[in-house]
């Protein structure tokens, strides 16, 4: 199966339009979120909406409350809506009732124990993504360009084994990483950046070439 890879906290047009254009699966816009790519629903609705039909299109949310969500789902109008937070699996069939949008749970993974949660989630989210553990007294959550042990996935519960890899992914070690984890794919965001938030064309299609090619 060809992997899949989704581009992360997208920010510019010009960004949108080169991860379309070199094929990524998926598209991450973080929504009212603490992180240096935050984008308002506004912003968002409005980036968004050239990959419209074309490449889905995942808001990235993070303890997000309800109007927020539905402010998400009426003028962004996601394929995905992405929680990224400390939302319970009681929480996420919440959302995914009265949305009606598919769901992805991230989970922080340093340790094995730390995959433990996302058995709960089972049957509620379409899949999820294990990303890297944010630094001690930092509650950003994800985008730090880290990555941890993927030796450990190993150990992922059946029911939560449909997973994208997260962390610290580069067009140099994205094979690798691939390989390593058995992850059906890579979300990237910092990897294929030349600044926080702003994209680099040339690495995304390396990405791409170095995730579909080894």
């Amino acid at each position: 199966m060809t992997p899949c890879v989704k581009i992360c906290g997208l920010t510019r047009p010009e960004d949108v339009a080169a991860a379309i254009g070199a094929g990524a699966d998926y598209l991450g816009f973080i929504v009212e979120a603490k992180s240096p790519r935050r984008l308002s629903v506004a912003a968002v609705a409005k980036l968004s909406l050239p990959a419209k039909g074309i490449t889905p299109r995942v808001a990235v949310t993070v303890n997000a409350d309800d109007k927020t969500l539905s402010d998400i789902a009426a003028r962004m109008q996601p394929d995905f809506i992405q929680l990224h937070g400390d939302e319970s699996p009681a929480r996420a069939a919440q959302i995914k009732t009265a949305y009606g949008i598919p769901l992805i749970r991230a989970l922080p993974v340093a340790e094995i124990a730390d995959l433990t949660p996302a058995a709960g989630f089972a049957g509620i989210v379409d899949f999820f993504i294990y990303d890297a553990k944010a630094p001690s007294g930092d509650n950003q959550r994800g985008g730090h360009g880290l990555a941890f042990d993927w030796n450990i996935l190993g150990r992922v519960p059946t029911s939560a084994s449909r997973y994208l890899l997260a962390g610290g992914i580069t067009p140099d070690n994205a094979a690798n990483a691939l390989r390593q984890s058995a992850a059906f794919g890579l979300d990237v965001s910092s990897g294929v950046e030349r600044a926080k938030g702003v994209k680099d064309t040339d690495k995304i299609t390396e990405l791409m070439k170095a995730a579909r090619h080894g």
